[in-house]
């Protein structure tokens, strides 16, 4: 079993205070304040770095079902939208919205989207937040810099024989 370690410092009073989030073993650590979390201050918030874990949990989870699938995709982007609402009980997170888009050759759309759907709901992050509504918008594009493979054109007449293909032998 794995067990990831993320630590939240707060110091002084709620509005006045600030902190430093940990995360994980690389000790990146990011800034937040009551300004970043519930206005447009400078720092991140927990939202924040919860959509960027569940973007990116789902992202895995959806190349692993395109793994699966026998496709290989060429990018996967995922961004998460968490939805903090004030309610009677308190702040809470009502709702999250993912909004895919991916480049995956071969790949057709319907597949896509079941696969998507599939990943929405058994990638661990999501699982976690059964409690919250999570929506999905996902979208296959396809690589715009990528030459297009020609469709045959089986109206068109068969390419004569080379005239040496003609010569007896």
């Amino acid at each position: 079993m794995l067990i990831r370690h993320s630590e939240g410092i707060w110091e002084g009073t709620l509005k006045n205070g600030q902190g430093k989030m940990r995360i994980g073993s690389s000790g990146f650590e990011v800034d937040y304040s009551f300004p970043s979390r519930f206005d447009s201050g400078v720092g991140t918030n927990p939202e924040e770095l919860l959509g960027a874990a569940h973007a990116g949990c789902f992202s895995m989870a959806l190349s692993l079902f395109i793994g699966e699938a026998g496709f290989t995709q060429s990018r996967i982007q995922t961004r998460a939208g968490v939805h903090l609402d004030n309610t009677e009980n308190g702040f809470a997170i009502s709702r999250i919205e993912l909004d895919t888009t991916a480049d995956i050759p071969g790949m057709d759309e319907q597949m896509f989207l079941e696969l998507a759907e599939k990943a929405k709901t058994n990638c661990p992050v999501s699982r976690a937040l059964a409690g919250v509504e999570i929506s999905l918008d996902a979208k296959l594009e396809r690589d715009q810099s990528a030459p297009e493979k020609p469709e045959p054109d089986f109206n068109r007449a068969p390419a004569e024989k080379p005239r040496s293909a003609n010569k007896p032998k």
